[in-house]
């Protein structure tokens, strides 16, 4: 029984403290787009990461497709 109340009593105070602990507010939003800063969202390229991320996609689907032929030869061999 001791067990018991020593639990609900702990979920009870973490529920209690859980409410006081809210997250900081969002940051300020940025400048206005047409002043020639950043637009609204970031001004990073994305067409870099693009290649980047299907090239590293090709390279890992061909080593999958490498590795699947390479055990289909053994089993033939055996």
């Amino acid at each position: 029984m001791k067990k018991i109340i020593a639990k609900l009593s702990l979920i009870t105070i973490l529920t209690i403290a859980s409410t006081a602990l809210l997250a900081q507010g969002p940051p300020d939003p940025p400048g206005d787009p047409s002043t020639g800063d950043d637009p609204i969202g970031g001004g990073a390229p994305i067409g870099s990461g693009i290649a980047i991320l299907l090239g590293l996609g090709a390279a890992y689907g061909g080593r999958k497709v490498y590795h699947y032929w390479k055990s289909q030869k053994e089993e033939l061999e055996e």
